[in-house]
């Protein structure tokens, strides 16, 4: 009675989701849907979703998995970055997710096949172990919590086979996916914990996202005094930390000392070790850093315990370690490969926290546009070409006339110019579908 009513379940599920017809298949161990054009009476091909039952009190499985026969259809869908991102995000630390959707190969791991939880199921599992590559425990099927899982499992189905027709099926498509997909995190909260911890910090992320906004922000949650500097191709020592440079306001050709804005953060911090002090280094991957920063880097070892070292900052200021006050935040923009850090002593020195494109609550934030976008990134994109998505300051306007205008001018040639040096290949087709509807233009122009 159980089985027969998470059956029923799943199905209207499915409806719910789109589909018309749902080709579905049960044998001994299992059931669920197979590919349209595949025989629900032998063996199958291709992706197909599955649920191991039980009538006793114990854990259903809930898997994503390729028939014994292998791919017929799916061969090319299984390559998809986004299909493992999705269903990697359905699953917890008691299911398991293949890294390799088409890997037909490699065996289920022991925390599933030797987990006691399961072993009602094992004979069932064991027949398929090679063939499951997204799978998640069910503890109670009928409960608001079991729904929950399968419903995602079924949603991510849906995707695969396009079920959806319209937006009330995208909807509930999202709807179901949300809880596991939409990941809401305080993101200046976490920084300003990072920061406080380990003292430097870089924000890194895609154009958009709003880095120096961030960054501000943090200083100012801290009430910190805060000095800001933009590194750029010729930011030198001298502009930086100190220097010596010409009094253009005499006669005579005469020179002055100059601090940089390290040197006056740094003074001061140490003038004022009660309050907080804070740099901002915008854009900090833009400038030569071993040249810029000199032999002050060494003092931005972390939990640097070797204070014999004096390292001279400018003449009548040595130290042997920072302010306990002092603190760094640096922005960089992932998406700027031609500026990449190479330099691991910085790497080793700061912390690095990467801020993702984000959901806006506001009247002039066109969600339709970046989700379109963000959906594109998301099934299409390797794991290093998401830096590159663009961020939520791109969809923000104050009319439909002006956020079209920002797909047009913004959107539009950034997105061109990935595809031109050979990144997202793999989606210009989806993107230029998406860039012709919207704005009428044409990626291959």
């Amino acid at each position: 009675m159980l089985i027969d009513n998470i059956r029923e379940f799943i199905k209207k599920k499915a409806e719910e989701f789109g589909a018309k017809t749902v080709n579905e298949f049960h044998n001994d161990c299992c059931f669920g849907f197979i590919h349209s054009e595949e025989d629900n009476s032998a063996g199958f091909h291709d992706f197909s979703l599955s649920i191991f039952p039980n009538e006793e009190n114990k854990p259903w499985i809930i898997c994503i998995g390729v028939g014994s026969e292998g791919f017929k259809n799916d061969a090319e869908l299984a390559i998809h970055p986004g299909l493992r991102r999705l269903f990697s995000k359905l699953v917890n630390n008691r299911g398991f997710c293949n890294s390799n959707f088409s890997d037909l190969t490699t065996y289920l791991p022991e925390t599933i096949t030797l987990n006691k939880e399961i072993c009602h199921l094992k004979d069932g599992i064991k027949k398929y172990n090679k063939v499951v590559h997204a799978c998640e425990l069910v503890d109670n099927p009928e409960s608001e919590e079991g729904r929950k899982i399968i419903s995602s499992f079924i949603a991510g189905y849906s995707k695969i086979r396009k079920w959806a027709k319209d937006d009330i099926h995208r909807k509930a498509v999202s709807k179901a996916l949300e809880p596991f997909i939409d990941e809401k995190t305080d993101t200046l909260k976490e920084i300003k914990e990072v920061l406080n911890e380990r003292k430097f910090v870089v924000i890194l992320g895609p154009p958009g996202t709003g880095k120096t906004r961030a960054a501000k922000q943090v200083a100012k949650n801290m009430n910190a005094k805060t000095f800001f500097t933009q590194f750029h191709a010729k930011t030198s020592y001298e502009d930086f930390v100190y220097g010596i440079k010409p009094d253009l306001s005499k006669r005579q050709l005469t020179y002055r000392e100059s601090r940089g804005i390290l040197t006056k953060a740094l003074k001061f911090a140490m003038e004022r070790p009660e309050e907080k002090t804070v740099l901002i280094i915008d854009e900090i991957n833009r400038a030569d850093l071993a040249h810029v920063i000199g032999p002050v880097f060494y003092l931005f070892e972390y939990r640097m315990k070797d204070t014999n070292v004096v390292i001279e900052v400018c003449p009548g200021l040595k130290l042997s370690k920072l302010p306990e006050n002092f603190y760094v935040i640096g922005t960089m923009n992932s998406a700027d490969r031609t500026l990449a850090v190479k330099d691991f002593a910085l790497r080793r020195r700061f912390a690095w926290y990467t801020l993702k494109p984000e959901l806006i609550e506001s009247s002039e934030f066109y969600k339709e546009d970046f989700f379109k976008i963000q959906e594109i990134f998301f099934w299409y994109a390797s794991n290093i070409d998401l830096l590159l998505q663009p961020g939520q300051g791109y969809f923000l306007a104050s009319s439909e006339k002006e956020m079209t205008n920002r797909i047009r001018y913004e959107v539009f040639p950034l997105i061109k110019e990935y595809i031109q040096e050979g990144l997202l290949v793999e989606a210009q087709e989806e993107f230029n579908h998406y860039f012709s509807s919207r704005i009428n233009r044409s990626l291959f122009e």
